[in-house]
């Protein structure tokens, strides 16, 4: 099996959570400046096996898309492009920032820490990741 790679796309920087190889932990892999990110994801993939990507789709509460994916749908589709074997889909990020900063709170991670804005998109990226995988399990067992 190969790895599900998360992004949480930002502005400025991306979160990236990549699972094991057996799919069946997700964990943090790096933050690094979006205006780097595609860069870094075509050497990623040419490193490690990828199976798929998955974008976190930025939600309004009335379910309507944020101003975030006018920057995110010309971005996959470029990655679609560049890498034509790997699908990328779509989850439904709401909430992610503020479950990170929660986990984050909760792990005991001083104050200084807690205000490394890197550090909340990497775990948002990795809750992104765990609930793609958790929904997927779901679909499976239905």
């Amino acid at each position: 099996m190969a790895r599900i790679l998360a992004i949480d796309y930002g502005k400025k920087r991306t979160g990236l959570a990549v699972t094991d190889e057996l799919q069946i932990i997700a964990n943090g892999l790096t933050t690094v400046a979006t205006a780097e990110l595609v860069d870094f994801l075509l050497d990623y993939v040419a490193k490690e096996p990828v199976e798929r990507i998955v974008v976190g789709m930025p939600k309004q509460m009335d379910n309507t898309p944020s101003e975030n994916m006018g920057r995110i749908r010309p971005f996959v589709g470029r990655i679609r492009k560049l890498l034509p074997g790997i699908p990328v889909e779509y989850h439904d990020e709401r909430f992610t920032s503020v479950l990170a900063h929660q986990a984050i709170l909760a792990s005991g991670i001083g104050k200084m820490a807690r205000r490394n804005k890197e550090l909340v998109d990497e775990v948002s990226a990795t809750i992104i990741l765990q609930s793609y995988m958790e929904s997927r399990r779901m679909r499976k067992e239905q």
